[in-house]
């Protein structure tokens, strides 16, 4: 072998050095403070900015409860391995404690210093605590709570006779120190849960012109606790806040009926291990050493709040009335998929030709239309799909009942272990069931990630097979704000493709190929590998070699290895990869990666991933991202779109997203994210082009029927 051989052999195994690798905890923090950036930019409305510290804060709720419990569990069993930045668990959690102290202060410093004075100067006035009333105000507040708080809440002392009550994950409550008001009694803990089932922002009549102001319910009750404890003297009260372990630990093997084992791991998650208490700053230390002590909470797992505990509160300001000015008005409603028009045959288009579906830019009615068009049509003779996430009032749960109820044959894995949906499934589980249905409940060891249905049409030319695959759930809700691809087909191959998905989630039956699809746990990763290695050897030969992949999370650690090892054989690598990304750019050896993160008004969610291959593309979508728990854990499915104009519109919103100047992030060789440095360049918002064009396209669909419906009446001279 030549030297230049032996350095590239050399190059290609120091890939799998810790320090090719960002720990993927650290990299999810780095993610949740670019949604925070969007909170801290003068040059977004108001009340997005209020929308985005939101969405830190229930992130944040759900990576304590998911993620660092994780670790805690890995830590308290002793768990020494290594990830693949090469920390172990204890180095993990300690850096995962340290950013996120960090990251907290700074979501209430943008609260306190930027929004809240904002939001007075644009005539809306919280008031942050219940002295600061007025005294019509005051006199308000106390009304209020008499008429409507009072009878709903439950005042809870600790004494000999009365144990320490279960402090509820995620709930709000005050802690108070109470003292008997009739001789020289020891101060006694007592609790009251802020009821979730009332409004959090309570209006108050304000005395300023033009000024509307609002108070949060935990300060009305601060302010009367004394009226929930007569016979005592209040001490002192304060809010606080816990968060609870809430990774389900299922023995599936074990569970004789999974959907009963689920719900009763259900009720154990509000009495997981508490791992993060939040408290207003300053509060008590009398008060504090009780709650930590009977929580059994770690100094560094408290957080002392400078401000109202429990953001996601400002979800809830965003849709106060009046303040449409200060909210984005540019990103149109869902615009009509121009191939479909309304009321048209969904069956006789689709058999035109391959359709693709451009969330949200483009309506998710047509996949809610095709389900309850199968659900009606009497050709129809089954309805088969998969449901990892469906909305709280679901179309598609009830015409796959109405489909069951008029005979039709209907299958319906129903993935019992979607994270934070299973009690939302068991619930459409069982009316599906009871509808007709057949449901499955995913398979062992394994969730069913997958987004596909297929139905099966007797036609006069026999029987066909018309198939939707997305990027995406099948919620209606998330659909309007998560980007994401789907694809309407009636292609041959990927039909018998379809029928055998089906099969090996209810019958175990594996196929000895694919035609069109490829799957994970089993064939997937492979199909990466190979696409990547692909590339690679055109590159090696002086061929076009080029990959563009979009994707939520990237770090399985193969997979960057691959891109590493293509990259330094010459490889154009593109990544586009919303949130946790492993892999490190500018390493030696490495050649010349870029990544990108787009953080914009809607949730980037699809996954599209494009190969040059020599100057004949191929694009790819599918549901799974490049993690070990997709490719390995998951019933995952990638499909390819062969149709050239098809093809070309996956490129299209690709490059758009490579050119995006004002919502794009750039990570750097030091492993932080800026915002696109626009000197000299046009401000370009992919998000809102995509609008721009879905409404075009539809204007342009519009003008088009009507000119064919318009037939001009024609005079002889």
């Amino acid at each position: 072998m030549n030297g230049k051989g032996m350095d590239k052999k050399i190059e290609a195994a120091s890939f799998t050095e810790s320090k090719y690798y960002t720990n993927r905890e650290l990299s999810w923090i780095l993610f949740n403070k670019r949604v925070l950036s969007e909170a801290r930019d003068k040059q977004i409305p108001l009340f997005e900015r209020l929308k985005f510290l939101s969405i830190t804060a229930s992130n944040l709720d759900e990576f304590f409860m998911v993620r660092v419990a994780s670790l805690k569990d890995m830590v308290n069993a002793g768990y020494t391995k290594k990830d693949i930045a090469g920390l172990r668990p204890e180095e993990q959690l300690k850096q995962v404690n340290e950013a996120t102290h960090e990251l907290v202060n700074l979501q209430y410093a943008t609260y306190k210093r930027s929004l809240v004075p904002l939001l007075l100067q644009n005539g809306l006035r919280i008031i942050e605590q219940h002295e600061d009333m007025t005294a019509q105000e005051t006199e308000y507040a106390d009304r209020y709570f008499m008429e409507n708080v009072y009878p709903v809440l439950t005042p809870m002392a600790v004494d000999s006779s009365r144990p320490f009550p279960l402090i509820r994950n995620k709930s709000l409550n005050i802690g108070a120190l109470v003292r008997k008001k009739e001789g020289d009694e020891a101060l006694e803990f007592a609790t009251v849960q802020v009821p979730s089932v009332l409004p959090r922002i309570v209006p108050v009549p304000s005395e300023g012109e033009g000024i509307r102001a609002v108070i949060l319910l935990e300060e009305i009750i601060e302010r009367n606790i004394h009226k929930l404890f007569l016979n005592y003297n209040i001490e002192c009260a304060y809010p606080f806040r816990i968060m609870r372990n809430a990774d389900l630990t299922i023995e599936e093997d074990e569970a004789e009926d999974l959907l009963k084992e689920i719900e009763k791991q259900l009720k154990k998650r509000q009495w997981g291990q508490a791992i993060r208490l939040e408290v207003e700053s300053g509060i008590d230390k009398r008060l504090l050493k009780i709650i930590r002590q009977e929580l059994s909470i770690h100094d560094e797992d408290i957080y002392q709040i400078d401000g109202p505990l429990d953001l996601t509160f400002l979800m809830k300001m965003y849709g106060l009335e009046g303040f449409d000015h200060l909210k984005e008005s540019a990103y149109a409603k869902p615009q009509p998929v121009p191939e479909l028009p309304a009321d048209c045959d969904i069956f006789g288009e689709i058999r035109k030709g391959d359709i693709l579906l451009h969330h949200p830019y483009q309506t998710f009615a047509p996949v809610v239309d095709f389900i309850r068009r199968a659900a009606k049509d009497p050709d129809v003779l089954a309805i088969k799909q998969t449901l990892y996430r469906v909305s709280g009032n679901s179309p598609i749960i009830a015409a796959l009942a109405l489909a069951a109820e008029n005979g039709k044959q209907v299958s319906v894995l129903v993935e019992l272990k979607a994270r934070f949906d299973e009690e939302n499934n068991i619930v459409w589980a069982k009316m599906l069931e009871k509808a007709g249905c057949h449901v499955i409940y995913g398979l062992v060891g394994l969730k069913t990630h997958s987004k596909i249905t297929l139905i099966v049409r007797r036609e006069e030319d026999g029987i066909r097979r018309y198939v939707h695959l997305g990027t995406g759930n099948y919620n209606d809700a998330t659909a309007k704000l998560y980007t994401d691809i789907g694809m309407l087909t009636c292609s041959e191959t990927i039909g018998e493709d379809a029928t055998a998905v089906f099969n090996m989630l209810s019958g175990y039956s594996e196929p000895r190929s694919w035609n069109k699809l490829s799957l994970a746990p089993l064939w997937l990763k492979d199909k990466f590998l190979y696409l990547i290695a692909r590339e690679k050897r055109f590159a090696m030969a002086g061929r076009q070699a080029r990959i563009i992949a979009k994707m939520n999370s990237l770090c399985d650690k193969d997979i960057i290895r691959a891109l590493y090892e293509a990259s330094a054989a010459g490889v154009r690598i593109e990544l586009i990869i919303r949130g946790i990304c492993c892999l490190r750019v500018g390493m030696p050896g490495a050649g010349s990666i870029s990544v990108r993160s787009i953080v914009g008004n809607f949730l980037e969610h699809s996954r599209i991933f494009y190969f040059e291959n020599d100057g004949a593309p191929e694009i790819y979508c599918g549901s799974a991202d490049w993690m070990p728990r997709n490719l390995e854990r998951r019933v995952e499915i990638l499909f390819p779109v062969e149709n050239p104009g098809l093809k070309a519109k996956l490129k299209h919103i690709l490059d758009c997203e490579l050119q995006d100047t004002v919502k794009a992030h750039i990570l750097k060789p030091d492993g932080s994210y800026e915002k696109v440095n626009r000197r000299g360049r046009a401000a370009f918002n992919s998000q809102l082009e995509f609008t721009r064009e879905a409404r075009t396209e539809a204007k342009q669909k519009e003008r088009t029927e009507q000119d064919r419906v318009f037939i001009p009446e024609i005079h002889h001279d």
